[in-house]
């Protein structure tokens, strides 16, 4: 039974975003929506974590949200998938249940 773990607040500020980490399970999925997207960029104090998640859970950002923030692809996490809004509804469709992180 595998959940989207939707996360809109950013590592840097909030914990909430490692609260996710720490209840998803293998086989789930997370995506980074709105200030969350800044965690996907590789190379900052919170990269080693996301990375280490990613062994056995698929993470997505927003690639709006990402864009909106002035980031660039080239700095994203290797592995990480960038998805438009219509991605975002395929992984509430694909996902039995999801979890809203706030």
């Amino acid at each position: 039974m595998a959940m989207l773990h939707i996360v809109n607040k950013s590592p840097f500020e909030r914990v909430s975003f490692r609260s996710c980490l720490n209840h998803a399970k293998a086989g789930d999925s997370i995506l980074m929506i709105e200030d969350a997207a800044v965690a996907a960029m590789d190379n900052t104090s919170f990269s080693d974590e996301l990375k280490a998640a990613m062994a056995d859970k698929s993470v997505y950002v927003l690639g709006g949200d990402y864009a909106a923030r002035g980031l660039s692809e080239d700095r994203m996490i290797d592995g990480i998938k960038s998805v438009d809004y219509a991605g975002f509804v395929d992984l509430t469709v694909e996902n039995e249940t999801t979890q809203s992180w706030l």
